[in-house]
């Protein structure tokens, strides 16, 4: 496995070297006007200067491969270029932006993995009884409800009726100490710092505006979690070592724990990797219709404004991602099935 590892790290580079390339290509594909936009931070830049003496004096009409080597230069020093939908440069924006996502990720894995699992194996276990029926019902109307429609309802129901999770990331009263020089921001996390600061009326703040986006996500991706995990329990379960588990009279918990389960999560791994994906990636449903400042209404703000920057800054995170997470998945494989070897 470790050499496996190894091999993973010396490939990514390459696989990086591919990802640049494909989207230069992107940025290639516009003009060099559009391109400016990603160099000019000031529209008073444009007053009294030519438009085609700013082309040229950003190389913009230099060959391909001149620009590429330019571009890659200032991608591996960590500058994606100027966003105008955030006001401020792309990696800026997408790093003041990444706590916010990596925090609601972290609380919303959680009961949406755990729960999923245990009430998969439950279901499979009591395969055709009422609790199955129940559960299948449930499950299959969470997965077939429109994300932002379910988002939508959430926030009229548990806002706009009972006023209890409020939409964006933090009430007023909880910014103004976030923001205060007394408030030390260790990573970004407001319940994380909120705890060590020992601030708890800025956990409690930033709990109650999680819950809506947490239970948006988690009926959705729990409910998908679920019917793999009930599926592939069931395949498990008809196979010939557990019955012979059975017949040499091993107990029922210890066959389901033990023997079932373990060798019944090989699928479920395989899609809680895009799963986490998806949610470091930034949610953009969601992060959109609960104002949550997060990469995901990054994304939505700068497709809708063309910020050509922000979206590739987005593309590459998002690609960076793509192979980490790929990475621990298949590690996953082994650790969870020691009959796997990915040497």
């Amino acid at each position: 496995m470790v050499n496996y590892i190894i091999r993973r790290f010396l490939i990514l580079p390459f696989i990086l070297f591919g990802v640049t390339v494909l989207v230069f290509s992107m940025i290639m594909m516009l003009g060099p006007y559009q391109r400016l936009s990603t160099y000019i931070n000031d529209p008073a830049q444009l007053k009294g200067q030519d438009m085609d003496e700013l082309v040229s004096k950003y190389g913009l009409d230099d060959p391909w491969y001149e620009q590429y080597g330019r571009w890659i230069g200032g991608v591996l020093q960590g500058d994606f270029g100027w966003s105008e939908s955030a006001g401020q440069p792309v990696t800026e924006a997408i790093f003041s932006r990444f706590p916010a996502t990596l925090e609601l990720a972290l609380f919303a894995v959680i009961p949406v993995v755990m729960g999923g699992i245990w009430l998969g194996v439950l279901s499979a276990v009591h395969h055709n009884q009422k609790f199955d029926h129940i559960i299948r019902i449930v499950s299959t109307v969470g997965w077939s409800f429109p994300t932002f429609v379910f988002g939508l309802m959430v926030l009229m129901v548990f806002y706009g009726v009972l006023g209890w999770f409020p939409p964006g990331r933090l009430g007023a009263d909880a910014a103004a100490i976030v923001r205060s020089a007394e408030f030390i921001q260790y990573t970004g996390l407001n319940v994380l710092d909120g705890i060590l600061n020992l601030e708890f009326g800025v956990v409690v703040d930033s709990f109650r505006h999680l819950i809506g986006p947490i239970v948006t996500l988690a009926i959705v991706w729990w409910s998908y979690i679920l019917r793999i995990t009930r599926s592939s329990m069931l395949e498990t379960l008809r196979k010939d070592y557990i019955r012979t588990a059975r017949a040499k009279g091993v107990a029922e918990k210890f066959v389901i724990n033990k023997h079932a389960r373990r060798n019944a999560l090989i699928p479920v791994v395989t899609v809680a990797g895009p799963m986490v994906l998806g949610l470091l990636g930034g949610v953009v449903i969601v992060e959109s219709v609960f104002g949550y400042r997060g990469i995901g209404q990054y994304a939505a703000q700068a497709a809708q404004q063309l910020d050509y920057s922000g979206i590739l800054g987005v593309a590459m995170y998002f690609s960076f991602l793509l192979i980490l997470i790929n990475l621990i998945v298949d590690v996953s494989y082994a650790v969870i099935d020691p009959r796997i070897r990915l040497e």
